[in-house]
């Protein structure tokens, strides 16, 4: 075991390190599921996401950045982009915190990959686009959602007769929260697979239902501490150090944004002055994590994925 992982506490944080990596952060994420030897773990969770509705024997992972037609143009940085044996495109999004505009930033990434198919092909192209699915896996929820519906199957439906207009682009949103299955509740392999998600981080061990399944035992042993190499265990410490930062200043910003709020809304008589107050004060926190990541050498790319800003945006911070 590396040296970051000799001691009971974490240093940042000061709570007990626990025994795997967590599968919410970025590192995490890739870690498990973004490396080409252990693609069959993605392909099993994707084809359980999609419950037979397409079924993909195997995949090829390819470039996550895509940097529009201009040079002035937003560029888009995915967790996971992969082509399925059929030449189906896979876009796998991870995402922690709750954003703004979720919902508009998954068209906006779809709607660029789209836009890719038409670059450099011939002129007499006929249009012809293969198969588009976007998986978000969201450790929040949607605020407009029911709160027992935790998976999302988003089409393009007519909808005066409910039927599919288009399949070939299709969302597929997750929201975890919703999912409190205990390890004695599981029915299917997609619960086992949310179940892994949901607690890996606070395990001690794989649970025994899981035990003899080859892929779940695959996952429990690329997320144990002592199994990272020491630049792995460095690259994880360093983005758990950049959540905590930026969960830190967000919570130290709304208790001063909800101290702004109130004292508008008694001066001014204003029941808005408290969300008023909460908007400033939160935006002030992302531009003090973003100028401070900056200052740190992170990348703008990581940046952006944690504060929201794009990375022209962080450029002039």
């Amino acid at each position: 075991m590396s040296e970051e992982t000799d001691s009971k506490t974490d240093p940042v944080n000061k709570k007990e390190i626990t025994r795997f990596i967590d599968p919410y952060s970025d590192f995490g994420f890739k870690h498990i599921f973004g490396k080409a030897p252990n693609k069959n773990l993605l392909i099993s969770f994707i084809n359980q996401v999609l419950k037979g509705r397409k079924v993909i024997v195997d995949i090829q992972y390819n470039n996550i950045e895509f940097k529009g037609s201009g040079i002035d143009y937003r560029k888009t940085v995915l967790d996971l982009h992969c082509t399925g044996d059929k030449g189906e495109k896979f876009m796998v999004e991870m995402q922690k915190a709750k954003p703004k505009n979720f919902k508009d930033r998954s068209i906006f990434y779809t709607a660029n990959l789209i836009q890719e198919q038409g670059i450099g092909v011939a002129a007499n192209w006929g249009y012809e686009m293969p198969e588009i699915f976007f998986i978000g896996i969201m450790n929040f929820n949607f605020d407009d959602s029911h709160p027992d519906h935790f998976i999302h199957d988003i089409r393009l439906m007519d909808n005066n007769t409910h039927q599919e207009f288009y399949s070939k682009l299709s969302y597929t949103f997750i929201e975890m929260p919703k999912f409190k299955k205990l390890e004695t509740e599981l029915e299917s392999k997609l619960d086992e697979w949310l179940y892994i998600l949901n607690n890996l981080e606070k395990l001690s061990e794989i649970p025994l239902s899981l035990v003899g399944n080859t892929e779940y035992e695959k996952v429990f042993e690329l997320a144990e501490l002592g199994n990272l190499t020491r630049e792995e265990m460095c690259e994880y410490n360093q983005r758990l150090k950049i959540e905590r930062d930026y969960f830190s200043v967000m919570e130290y910003a709304k208790e001063e944004a909800q101290k702004i709020g109130l004292k508008m809304g008694l001066e001014e008589g204003r029941e808005e002055g408290i969300e008023i107050g909460l908007e400033e004060g939160l935006e002030k926190g992302r531009k003090e994590v973003a100028i401070k990541l900056k200052n740190e050498n992170i990348s703008l790319s990581i940046i952006s994925k944690t504060t929201g800003f794009t990375i022209e945006e962080i450029a002039t911070l």
